[in-house]
């Protein structure tokens, strides 16, 4: 055996899942709605489109520029690649209780620090607090339920992790009109909700963490029938096939699939975070909408992001993986080119809908694929590798967006980005899972 297997299977007996210490297997269930809890306490970062329309209001004490307000959520999204990359190691080392445990008490700690940015020239304790501390927390904790729940669930592990993340996607539905409501409550320091917030995130995380555990080893569903060794054992020697494993993490870095899948994912996110980014002004400029009901649309929007993220899980294990991404990215590129030209305020909804709906899905279908691709037992760390995409889309995006509808229209923006996702469609055709490594002499 590997060193890196030895280690992997020592600290899954010294994490102590659950079946391993107390001879029994716990419910798995049980364990999905605490991934749910723990990503519906993460997915509160996603309203930070409520707190930055309050900080830059002439009433407020800090009065940020549009630039300022958005420094905070820009490295927050950024400290997420970090925190995961991290994360996804050490719960593949050390077991996910405990990395969960400790990316939702520093995300917690994070937001919490962000309700004292009250006066001026305070910035800094968003950008530590909200930026930096939280964000990284968030990362950290993040990328556990996406890999634990794929070994509990290996019989629809796309439906699985599209709930889990589902609930990240919800997070900021249910955030977004409590935090307006504690805003409307005191304009003058906007930053205050921060704090009921963060102790309601903590609880949440830690209810949702402390059921984490890795299941026992050789575990199988119920549905899935035990493995057979009929075959095995009857079959001639000359022509029983090589023994494989996962990939490691470094082996899973030395195969273009990788560099595939992190390539659909980054196009993915650029996509529909093009219009996420600036879905009101769109949707008033466009469609003519009022500034109320523009508000309102993004809000509604969130449940079609988190819903799009259980529904593309779901067909992915019907359809195939790279079917499920070609229909991803082909449905973004289509929609976002008639985009500009839906005059009706029923038909932008719908389209944004859409757009939204497969952005969500590339975040619900990419877990169970990396999985599928390299195997559970490093899963975490490979994917962790892979939220890179989320970061490099999450700035191109925007910044391509912002850039041509400045320079030139929406129609340009939306088609130019339309059209990069419509090419983007052809890599999953390209995609075809890479050959497991096999074990050598030394590692049986």
């Amino acid at each position: 055996m590997s060193q890196s297997s030895h280690t992997h299977h020592t600290s899954d007996a010294s994490s102590g899942t659950a079946a391993q210490t107390t001879g029994k297997t716990p419910n798995r269930w049980l364990i999905l709605a605490g991934g749910v809890l723990v990503q519906l306490a993460l997915g509160g970062v996603y309203a930070w489109s409520t707190f930055s329309r309050a900080f830059v209001a002439p009433d407020a004490a800090l009065n940020l520029t549009k630039v300022q307000a958005a420094i905070p959520f820009e490295l927050c999204i950024g400290m997420i690649f970090i925190g995961a990359f991290l994360g996804g190691r050490l719960q593949d080392k050390k077991g996910p209780r405990i990395v969960a445990l400790v990316g939702v008490v520093l995300y917690s700690i994070g937001i919490l620090l962000s309700s004292f940015a009250r006066e001026p020239g305070q910035l800094w304790l968003l950008i530590l607090g909200y930026g930096l501390i939280s964000g990284f927390g968030l990362g950290l904790a993040y990328i556990v339920p996406v890999a634990m729940l794929q070994k509990w669930f290996p019989d629809k592990a796309g439906l699985i992790t599209g709930l889990a993340v589902g609930g990240f996607g919800f997070g900021a539905v249910i955030t977004s009109p409590v935090a307006q409501r504690l805003i409307e409550a005191n304009p003058s320091e906007p930053a205050a909700p921060f704090l009921p917030l963060g102790i309601a995130y903590l609880v949440l995380g830690l209810l949702g963490a402390f059921t984490f555990a890795n299941p026992p080893k050789g575990y199988r569903p119920p549905s899935m029938a035990p493995a057979s060794t009929t075959a095995a054992t009857s079959a001639d020697a000359t022509t029983k096939p090589a023994a494989t494993q996962d990939f490691t993490q470094a082996q899973a870095l030395r195969t273009p699939q990788w560099y595939m899948l992190t390539a659909i994912l980054a196009l993915s996110v650029t996509a529909g975070i093009s219009l996420i980014s600036v879905a009101a002004s769109a949707a008033s400029d466009i469609s003519s909408y009022s500034a109320a009901a523009a508000a309102s649309l993004v809000g509604f929007m969130g449940l079609f992001n988190g819903a799009g993220r259980i529904l593309w899980g779901w067909i992915s294990d019907r359809i195939g993986k790279m079917p499920a991404f070609v229909g991803i990215l082909a449905i973004q590129g289509i929609a976002l080119i008639i985009l500009p030209h839906a005059g009706s305020v029923l038909i932008f909804g719908v389209l944004a809908a859409v757009i939204y709906t497969c952005y969500g899905g590339g975040f619900g279908t990419m877990p169970s694929t990396a999985g599928k691709f390299f195997g559970m037992t490093n899963a975490g760390g490979i994917y962790g590798l892979m939220l890179v995409g989320w970061s490099i889309g999450g700035v191109a995006g925007p910044l391509i967006a912002s850039w041509l509808i400045g320079s030139s229209s929406y129609t340009t923006a939306f088609t130019v980005i339309g059209v990069l996702a419509l090419v983007g469609a052809v890599i999953p055709f390209l995609t075809k899972s890479p050959r497991r490594p096999e074990v050598t002499g030394s590692q049986v």
